[in-house]
């Protein structure tokens, strides 16, 4: 499971686990008739009322002489004062208690939830509600305002949430004034439908003594308030001796201790430090809060092993370790934790079995477990860990289990009918062997089995239950996500399979051996997601009419026309991969009707002519995919449109014309840009550097000329790209091509301009792409000097500047290249000793440096002169030209035949003639006679003035 699919499970436990929510309780509040609300208290709601925005009249009632009686009003039975205010939204387009809670709201939903959140101001006339303790305003829309400070002067309030309502800015000192306050949140996450991005608008504290004057506090929720002005926040948390649970979740936290000297909030329960820096240890003195039930320390840099003395806390319900650092094994001692409900060890280093673990929990005596269960776990994640070895038939005995989440690990071995046998509450179920499992996980069940459970999710990859199609998943029509990927299925697609799952709304069957024709198939009406790629399918596009968003039928054996009313067919189209097939034909104008389209990939089929003009209107692209194919033309204007485009690859088509200077600037986003082994030519613009984000430009095998441009060194170096499901680009790395699939393209970095036209120098600032691991400028007209910093590329792991007219000395720096494994260096005009040391020894093939005749020193047969080893070139360059003959393979076997003819016709023209006439013979070594004797004559006469010369300055 990736980390986008977290994120909604972390969200929504923020939202439901707040057990403290009704702890603080005002007096009592029940509706009097015998009382009516104070006068000047009506009359403060009326115009705190007035300076609120309600578009969805929550506060209807609010008329009348009676406050006491509006919906959200809460007064005193005995004094009628108002002492509550519940103004938190009601609204939920979603179950909390969901097992994976979707937040991809509809349009629909996203509209009523704006509809009815407050917003507006917070009046100062709240200052006229003396007794109110109770003050709730969460999940609303106060669209980016600050705090009022009139609220911290509300001394009588005991409860205060202003959680998920967009209040931003630095919290007002006066807030921690409230003396009398139990529980206070101010959680400053937004939902993903508003339109602030909670990264950049939220709360922060500017103040060091932020909660000093507390005593009474039981709850704090600030999760992602800016607590980074706060490096003392533990010494101030520490003296709240009253405190249940702290949330301080993403708060730019950067310090944990790991030993305290004494602990003063003995009474804390729950513990949430999650999304925060803290590159440390988990400090052995948590184990000490004997009292704790939940611990949340997700993703926040912690490194090391599980402290032993975790498995001590007996009390331990929700224990949350995720997507850290953490190595080792699971700790015996967690066999203590038998009231244990939900582990969550995802995303870490974790290694070895869980036999034991997995068995003693399931060993646990009744007086340990509060509910009389053998154990009362719900939920187990250890997935993308290091785990290995089998996976034991105890699991079946964990008979609370709601999900479980054991994927990306080194399982081996066969699960049967026992593994499963007392899961009868079982909800979601993931498995899954990596790419290091030395053996395979099967399942291995009956024909006849019906499981215990009715399941919502599966997600099995890699994980053989074929070569048949599952009978047993017709008996789960609770099924909301399947995923049976990579599971060994050598079969057709059952005819009666949609229908018995009729709930599925996310459906994958990738990467099996399925063949035959795709069923007719109508879908529930909420089904969104379809993936059938990398089989042996085949048949007419299976593009049947149904409300699908993402479609993936890549990689089968599809043919026909691209559907011309796809439009219609599926008009809430936003993906669509049909790469790797046969399709043929142009691509339909009706394609430009999908205006939501985020993603379009075709590529590797046989689609023809230009690029419809419609797709002009298709500016929502993300990704645009369509190498292999047979289209031509320029590049149109309306690319110009895609300003949020991440990805272009148009290789290895007729495309042609000048690449346009607005290519640099109409997508500032881009990520990838692949125009390889098409009919361009030109100079590349200058314009192409403000592509600031590009970690991939591929402008191989075309007619581009004119110099490299030298603002190159600007592309991208800033961490890793976004990476999209399907997406696939060719790339020609280590002189070889490679396709790259969607689970790498955001870790390439590669600038690819070989065989072209381009001369003049190298970019000397190229060297600044730190990331770069790709570098490939052969077979071109490059002259100049390879840059001397060439060695601060410590990423670079293929270098190809061959058939070039580079020279000089091959710099020192290129030795320190770690992770360099393909080097050519051959046919250009380099002088001097060949560098070594460090990785270069491992480059020990000739053919990299071949070519060039001036070059010396392993692993190359010449031996360096003395002057070449302090050298190695002429300042000027006057060694160029002994390799001019090694322009390009045809080139040098063009010119290789043409040598060998002439050596031929000269030899035979001269010694022939001599050898058949002897008249020419006895003449021609009788001129040569002559010609010796001359030269004879000439050096003597040379030597003896020399030697007169040295006598008399001698003398």
């Amino acid at each position: 499971m990736s980390t986008l699919h977290l994120i909604p499970i972390f969200f929504f436990s923020l939202l439901g686990t707040a057990s403290y929510l009704e702890v603080i309780k005002p007096i009592s509040c029940t509706k009097s008739p015998n009382l009516r609300c104070l006068e000047v208290e009506r009359e403060a709601l009326l115009r705190f009322k007035d300076n609120l925005t309600d578009p969805s009249g929550r506060l209807f009632s609010w008329v009348g002489d009676d406050c006491c009686n509006w919906i959200g009003v809460g007064c005193d039975n005995s004094t009628g004062n108002v002492i509550k205010l519940d103004l938190r939204n009601p609204f939920s387009p979603f179950n909390y208690y969901d097992v994976e809670p979707d937040l991809d709201f509809s349009n629909e939903e996203m509209e009523a939830y704006n509809k009815s959140c407050l917003g507006g101001k917070i009046s100062s006339s709240l200052l006229d509600l003396k007794h109110l303790s109770y003050f709730d305003l969460s999940l609303n829309n106060f669209d980016g305002i600050n705090i009022p400070k009139v609220l911290g002067s509300l001394e009588s309030l005991m409860y205060l949430n202003l959680s998920f309502s967009l209040f931003v800015g630095v919290i007002p000192p006066h807030l921690w004034n409230l003396s009398r306050l139990q529980y206070l949140d101010l959680n400053s996450f937004s939902f993903p439908i508003n339109s602030y991005n909670f990264s950049s608008q939220r709360l922060e504290v500017g103040s060091h003594e932020w909660v000093d004057g507390f005593p009474s506090l039981k709850y704090l929720g600030m999760n992602f308030v800016n607590l980074e002005k706060v490096p003392n926040w533990f010494h101030a948390v520490n003296m709240l001796p009253s405190l249940r649970e702290l949330h301080l979740a993403g708060c730019g936290l950067v310090s944990l201790p790991h030993s305290v000297s004494s602990i003063n909030f003995t009474l804390l329960s729950v513990l949430d430090l999650s999304y925060n820096h803290f590159n440390s240890f988990i400090p052995h003195w948590l184990s000490n809060v004997s009292g704790l039930s939940t611990i949340k320390l997700e993703s926040s840099l912690l490194r090391g092993a599980i402290p032993v003395g975790l498995g001590h806390l007996t009390k331990l319900r929700d224990l949350n370790l995720g997507d850290n650092n953490l190595i080792g094994k699971i700790p015996n001692s967690f066999a203590n934790l038998c009231n244990l409900q939900a582990l969550y060890l995802y995303s870490n280093n974790i290694n070895g079995e869980i036999t034991e673990f997995v068995d003693s929990l399931s060993q646990c005596s009744n007086n340990s477990s509060e509910d009389g269960n053998l154990s009362s776990l719900r939920e187990l994640h250890l997935f993308g860990n290091q785990m290995n070895g089998t996976i034991p038939k105890s699991i079946g005995k964990l008979s609370m289990l709601v999900s479980l989440g054991l994927n990306e690990n080194s399982w081996e071995g066969v699960l049967t009918e026992a593994h499963f046998q007392n899961l009868t509450r079982l909800k979601s179920l993931m498995l899954s062997t990596n790419v290091n499992a030395k053996g395979a996980l099967v399942l291995d069940v009956k024909q006849e089995w019906v499981p215990p459970f009715k399941l919502k999710m599966i997600y099995l990859k890699k994980v053989q239950i074929g070569p048949n199609f599952p009978t047993w998943l017709k008996t789960q029509n609770q099924l909301n996500f399947l995923v049976l990927n990579n599971a060994g299925i050598s079969d057709t697609i059952p005819l009666g399979l949609w229908k018995s799952c009729p709930n599925v709304t996310h459906w994958s069957l990738s990467r099996n051996k399925l063949h035959g024709q795709v069923p007719y198939f109508q879908f529930h009406p909420l089904a969104s997601y379809f993936d059938l790629c990398y089989n042996n399918l085949e048949g007419p596009l299976p593009l049947f009419h149904s409300n699908l968003s993402v479609i993936y039928l890549g990689n089968n054996k599809f043919f026909g026309p691209f559907p011309k009313n796809i439009s219609e067919l599926l008009p809430k189209l936003s993906w669509l991969d049909l790469s790797s097939n046969s399709i043929t034909g142009r691509i339909p104008h009706a394609i430009g009707m999908l205006k939501e389209l985020n993603g379009l990939i075709l590529g590797n089929n046989s689609l023809s002519g230009k690029l419809p003009h419609s797709m002009r209107h298709m500016s929502s692209l993300n990704v645009l995919s369509l190498p292999q194919n047979h289209l031509e033309g320029e590049l149109p204007s309306f690319l110009r449109n895609y300003r949020n485009l991440k990805s272009l690859d148009l290789g290895e088509n007729k495309f042609s014309g000048k690449l346009p200077a607005w290519m640099g600037e109409s997508s500032p986003y881009l990520l990838r840009l692949s125009l390889r082994s098409n009919l361009f030519h030109g100079d590349i613009p200058q314009q192409l550097c403000l592509l600031s984000n590009l970690q991939i430009l591929d402008l191989a095998h075309n007619n581009f000329s004119g110099a490299i441009p030298q603002c190159l060194g600007n592309l991208s170096n800033d961490g890793y790209g976004e990476m999209y499901n399907g997406e696939q680009m060719l790339l020609v790395s280590k002189g070889r091509e490679y396709m790259y699939n969607d689970l790498v393209l955001n870790l390439v970095y590669s600038i690819d301009l070989s065989s072209n036209k381009l001369s003049g120098e190298i970019p000397v600032n190229i060297t600044s792409l730190l990331r770069l691991i790709n570098l490939n400028l052969s077979m071109n007209y490059i002259t100049g000097r390879i840059p001397k910093k060439i060695g601060n590329l410590h990423m670079l792991e293929t270098l190809d500047l061959s058939m070039n007219e580079l020279y000089g000395p091959i710099p020192e720096s290129l030795s320190s290249l770690t992770f360099l494994s393909n080097l050519n260096l051959s046919f250009n005009n380099f002088s001097g000793k060949i560098p070594h040391g460090n990785q270069l020894q491992t480059l020990s093939d000739s053919s990299i440096y071949k070519g060039n005749s001036l070059l010396c020193g392993p692993p190359l047969s010449n031996k360096c002169s003395e002057d070449e080893i302090k050298s190695g070139v002429t300042p000027n360059g006057s060694n160029r030209g002994a390799n001019e003959n090694g322009r390009a393979g045809i080139e040098s076997f063009s010119l290789y035949i043409s040598m060998t003819t002439g050596f031929i016709v000269g030899f035979w023209g001269v010694c022939g003639t001599l050898i058949i006439k002897t008249s020419w013979r006895q003449a021609y070594f009788r001129s040569f006679d002559n010609l010796k004797d001359k030269i004879i004559v000439l050096v003597m006469v040379k030597i003896v003035r020399l030697l007169r010369k040295v006598k008399s300055e001698r003398s």
